[in-house]
């Protein structure tokens, strides 16, 4: 289903306060990157939020759920973005709190994506031996 350009471009309103909102279209729906960090999905006119360990109670407790698709195989994927709530879909000041949430979800998504692995002990080689003549 195709997203209103409007709600699109409303979703992009919410966010500005916070910094540059780009647009992607994906998947018959749309990206939202803040400040370059992916942070929100558009799909059936619905604003999704991400989330992850740290966020996820938040929006649960807000009544919102999280975004959803069927593969062509029949199997049920469900993605770590949950609905904006609707209070917070009425206005700008009210959508912070929560694009706060999820572009610290974003942020710390990509913190863990650029996290190098811990280093590796160095490897013992054995002792040369020493050459006989």
């Amino acid at each position: 289903m195709a997203n209103d350009a409007a709600f699109v471009q409303h979703c992009q309103e919410l966010l500005a306060p916070l910094g540059t909102v780009r647009v992607n279209r994906m998947f018959g729906g749309h990206g939202l990157y803040l400040d370059g960090h992916f942070m929100a999905i558009v799909a059936g006119n619905q604003l999704f939020m991400k989330a992850d360990d740290t966020t996820r109670p938040q929006f649960e407790a807000a009544g919102s759920e999280a975004f959803g698709f069927t593969t062509p195989r029949g199997e049920r994927v469900v993605m770590s973005y949950w609905r904006a709530p609707d209070e917070a879909m009425e206005s700008a000041a009210l959508m912070q709190p929560w694009a706060r949430l999820a572009l610290g979800a974003a942020l710390r998504a990509a913190a863990a994506k650029t996290a190098k692995p811990a280093a590796r002990p160095a490897r013992k080689t054995p002792a040369a031996k020493p050459r006989q003549r």
